[in-house]
């Protein structure tokens, strides 16, 4: 108890501890009194700011607990007492990220009380994440400013910063027309397999269905029923490699590739395409099997940008990871700073005919040391090999405008260059 005296208490401790002295040493008994009272003044102090911060309460509150990045959230506490004891002044610190603002800071000038009070603060994320809010600490005192204890209210709150999403208009013509439907898409890598499966027979069955030779083996009817299997779809790539990149924070180019494929990623969702979302070498992001998923596109999509939001640099060097990403599917790739022997690998993987289309982001305008090259060489290589590329020279480029150029080549074999 005593150490959470303050100068002010362990002051008037001394002051008392002298005067007992001094009415012994002069034999003063009302100095002695004097004595007890101001000894008993602090620690009666201590013992009631003890009691009351012991009986604080809290609960926490994030809208929205999800957001985007440059979009506020406020965050609101709700602090009550369980007994009728007034507390003194109450401190309140809450620890925020400090790419969050830092620490929010409230004082309490009375009791919350049994009926309640509400504190709320905003905070502005501007970059993406998941990010911890809390712990909360508090610290009360006697409302004499005798003491003062610090205590833990509320553990941590997770907030998740997803990356900005942009409204994009249009598609690229015959690109992702594969729904992801039985019986969709053209024809891949492994066509010629058996797509037929065999089941036991039920009324109403086409008799020339029968599969006579399972029928045989099984002693029992069983009919042949075709399924095509699934080979339509559209698998965005996403060049998350820490060497592909340049720029710190925000103004990365890695934060630029990562809004642009969850703008992308959205956009297909609305248009009802099937999707996949993979790293550099092929490797699934969690959250991006839409047909793992039974709880419909607009989840899909928050477990997608949830997944988004938590993706960290990779330390891959090799972008393809010797194997098709798409798997034969269409392929969106949004990529980094690529050389040209990871571009040729790229392109040699893919299938002949494969609808390929690229973002390849000119890192050099987010360098500041100037000592980048550009993606032309890169950039022609792949179209070349009859992908389209749109080039994006900085990070001031529109993504929105990006998605426009890029579908407009796909009609016109014209090639613009995006400008800064």
């Amino acid at each position: 108890m005593l150490s959470g005296l303050t100068i002010r208490g362990r002051c008037l401790l001394a002051a008392a501890v002298a005067s007992a002295i001094c009415s012994l040493v002069l034999d003063e008994r009302d100095l002695l009194r004097v004595a007890v009272f101001l000894a008993a003044l602090p620690l009666l102090a201590a013992a009631f700011a003890a009691r009351g911060g012991r009986r604080l309460t809290a609960r926490r509150e994030l809208k929205p607990w999800r957001t985007e990045v440059d979009t506020p959230t406020t965050v609101r506490l709700w602090l009550s007492s369980r007994s009728g004891t007034p507390v003194g002044a109450t401190e309140l610190t809450d620890s925020v990220p400090s790419t969050l603002g830092g620490d929010a800071y409230r004082a309490l000038d009375r009791s919350p009380g049994r009926g309640g009070t509400t504190v709320e603060y905003t905070i502005h994320a501007e970059l993406r994440g998941v990010h911890r809010i809390g712990p909360l600490r508090c610290r009360s005192g006697d409302p004499f400013g005798l003491s003062a204890f610090d205590r833990e209210l509320l553990n941590t709150t997770r907030l998740t910063v997803v990356p900005r999403v942009f409204e994009l208009t249009g598609l690229p013509a015959g690109f992702g027309t594969g729904t992801g439907e039985p019986g969709s898409g053209r024809a891949r890598a492994g066509e010629g397999t058996d797509d037929s499966t065999v089941r036991e027979y039920r009324q109403g069955d086409d008799i020339r269905r029968v599969h006579w030779k399972t029928t045989a083996r099984r002693d029992e009817l069983m009919v042949r029923t075709e399924e095509r299997p699934e080979r339509g779809g559209t698998t965005v790539l996403l060049d998350q490699r820490a060497t592909a990149h340049r720029g710190v924070g925000k103004h990365s180019s890695l934060e630029w590739a990562v809004s642009a494929a969850a703008s992308i990623c959205a956009h297909l969702y609305d248009s009802d395409r099937r999707l996949r979302l993979v790293g550099a070498g092929g490797d699934p992001i969690p959250g991006d099997e839409r047909s793992s998923s039974r709880l419909g596109v607009e989840a899909d999509e928050a477990l997608l940008l949830e997944a988004l939001a938590a993706l960290q640099p990779s330390g891959r060097r090799d972008l393809a990871g010797g194997e098709d990403p798409a798997r034969g599917q269409d392929l969106m790739a949004v990529l980094g700073r690529t050389t040209l022997a990871g571009a040729d690998e790229l392109a040699s993987l893919r299938p002949a005919g494969a609808r390929s289309l690229a973002l390849l982001l000119n890192v050099a305008g987010w360098n500041t040391d100037g000592k980048e090259n550009g993606q032309s060489a890169v950039a022609r290589r792949l179209r070349g090999a009859g992908w389209t590329v749109t080039t994006v020279d900085g990070p001031t480029t529109p993504i929105p405008r990006v998605w426009e150029s890029l579908c407009e080549q796909t009609v016109s074999p014209d090639i613009a260059r995006m400008d800064r």
